[in-house]
């Protein structure tokens, strides 16, 4: 699992480890919060030569793990579990290093908390959508949206689907059957442009619900025929897409307008 932690108006890339359940951190954002530096990645070179012990511990305890880019893609990158961060942080003068530390052990503990009772996630997201100023019955929908793409993508996987491009063109695939549309132009005709805005935050409520009305009609119906490939896969999903599909042009024929719309979240425009 991969997200973005926020510290005071900062944002750090963290990917979670099921395996040793911790989480792992972006170094350089960790670096550039710190600090405040333009350019972190090379304030953190500039570390490493100043303190050897500093650099033989990034060598030898903290791996490269796959992480988002700025630009939305998927490479590895220098990252440190919360022990690593503490090392870190002494080699770093900084009035924000305090603050940091008693950031970290929260994050840590709510994320144990999560696994015991997932239901704090869900909370969790809930207020931070609320902070973003998203109306209550739109963060209801959202929440559960979540909770039904899960579903699906867990069911892809069922099936053998395993490649991130391959959930790509499934997911196309119900979203072509849903909207005529898929996530790229539907993304294009709401104006959003940076690979890392999530589509779904910026859908209105019926362009929400008719998405979780072909992501869960495609659950469905894979699940009672047991697709064995990537090929009957994406007809399942077509299948899913066009159930949607006819129950959104029989609503914008009843309703004598579009369900797809232009309007999104974005700071700064109209909501």
């Amino acid at each position: 699992m991969n997200s973005i932690k926020l510290f005071q108006d900062g944002k750090i890339r963290s990917a979670w480890n099921d395996a040793e359940q911790q989480w792992y951190f972006s170094v350089v954002d960790v670096v550039g919060i710190l600090t405040e530096s333009s350019n972190p990645t090379d304030y953190l070179k500039k570390i490493r030569k100043r303190d050897e012990q500093l650099s033989l511990y990034l060598g030898t305890f903290c791996p490269q793990v796959e992480m988002l880019t700025v630009t939305g893609k998927k490479r590895k990158i220098l990252a440190a579990n919360v022990k690593g961060l503490f090392r870190i942080i002494q080699s770093i003068s900084s009035p924000k290093a305090e603050p940091f530390k008693l950031w970290l052990s929260k994050v840590g503990y709510e994320r144990l908390q999560e696994i015991e009772n997932p239901e704090l996630a869900q909370e969790r997201m809930k207020v931070l959508y609320e902070q973003k100023g998203y109306p209550k019955d739109w963060i209801d929908k959202r929440l559960r949206g979540i909770a039904i793409r899960q579903n699906l993508t867990d069911e892809w996987k069922n099936r053998g689907i395993s490649q991130e491009k391959d959930f790509a063109i499934l997911t196309a695939e119900i979203s072509k059957a849903t909207f005529d549309l898929t996530p790229m132009d539907h993304k294009a005709l709401k104006g959003i442009k940076k690979k890392n805005q999530n589509l779904r935050d910026h859908m209105t409520d019926l362009e929400l619900i008719f998405t979780m009305l072909g992501e869960r009609v495609t659950t469905e119906i894979s699940q009672n025929e047991k697709p064995e490939n990537f090929v009957e896969n994406k007809k399942v999903a077509k299948r899913g897409g066009n159930v949607a599909g006819i129950a959104r042009k029989q609503t914008e024929r009843e309703l004598g307008h579009s369900v797809i719309s232009a309007k999104n979240f974005l700071p700064g425009k109209k909501k």
